[in-house]
């Protein structure tokens, strides 16, 4: 069965008003596009056409204003509301019906990755998944008391994953791309919400840790990951991407280009796609893009 994807995009974006006053947090722009372009791009690159967003009430509007139903850039795309903020681990309450016993790969809108083996990773990850049941990102980073921290044994093996740990076992977190098999849904109804009151996305692996279906994908230092959660890490992030595009005279997060190389639209309809952008630096970027295919 094809695997599915959810982009869960119904965060208020509290800590970045008064700029979420009258946008939503993942259409801000990050660099050049709003910043779920890159997740977006993440899920095609993986080969996925199926996608779910996951928005609040108010935005659903504007979320089908820009993205439509995906047919232009060869996709389909689908839209739930999460009507109260109950978790990550909610968007499988929330897409149950959608995925239909379909395995599913599930990105946040605000998480953003560069590299040039970042796409490698995460099809690996994928590959795991389908062989073992559900699979999650490791990343190393300075401060993992903030996040979910991955727990090894000696032998790099999973043993245990704690949300926000007052002392960290390992400076390995999971960061938010969650790839799983059918059974992610089934999983989630029978969490109970936590402390602060959440359905939390490390019990849910957690269940697939505690029946040996997890697989682990490490990212090296060569992968940089940002939380877009504030302004000063927005900005952060929107200085690397404008540093990483122009070092590596490419564009990322450009999710329709990622569709025609996917095979998903075609050399015209692309172009099509620029011409309704060319004024802008990211229209020209795939026009010139498409002089070199």
């Amino acid at each position: 069965m094809k695997t599915k994807g959810i982009i869960l995009a119904a965060g208020k974006g509290t800590r970045l008003m008064p700029a979420t006053i009258p946008a939503s947090k993942p259409l801000l722009p990050l660099y050049d596009k709003p910043m779920i372009y890159y997740p977006l791009e993440t899920l095609i690159r993986l080969g996925i056409k199926d996608i779910l967003f996951i928005v609040q009430e108010d935005d659903l509007l504007t979320f089908k204003k820009t993205f439509g139903s995906g047919s232009d850039v060869g996709l389909n795309f689908s839209y739930e509301i999460q009507k109260v903020q109950r978790g990550i681990a909610d968007a499988y309450f929330i897409a149950d019906k959608y995925l239909d016993d379909s395995p599913s790969v599930l990105a946040l809108s605000d998480n953003i990755f560069l590299g040039k083996k970042y796409f490698d990773y995460a099809n690996s990850a994928l590959l795991k998944m389908q062989d073992v049941g559900g699979s999650i990102f490791g990343l190393p980073v300075p401060d993992p008391e903030k996040f979910g921290v991955i727990e090894l044994d000696n032998n790099n093996n999973i043993i245990g994953i704690k949300e926000k740990p007052s002392n960290p076992k390992s400076n390995l977190i999971v960061p938010g791309v969650y790839f799983f098999d059918s059974n992610a849904s089934e999983y989630a109804k029978t969490l109970k919400p936590s402390d602060r009151g959440e359905l939390e996305i490390t019990d849910l692996i957690e269940i697939y840790l505690s029946k040996k279906k997890l697989a682990l994908e490490i990212l090296d230092n060569s992968i940089v990951w940002h939380d877009t959660g504030n302004a000063n890490a927005l900005l952060e992030a929107a200085q690397k991407v404008k540093l990483y595009e122009e070092n590596n005279d490419l564009k990322i997060g450009s999710y329709e280009i990622a569709s025609f190389e996917q095979g998903f639209i075609n050399k015209n309809e692309l172009n099509n796609l620029a011409e309704k952008l060319i004024k802008s630096d990211y229209g020209k970027y795939i026009k010139e893009y498409l002089t070199k295919v």
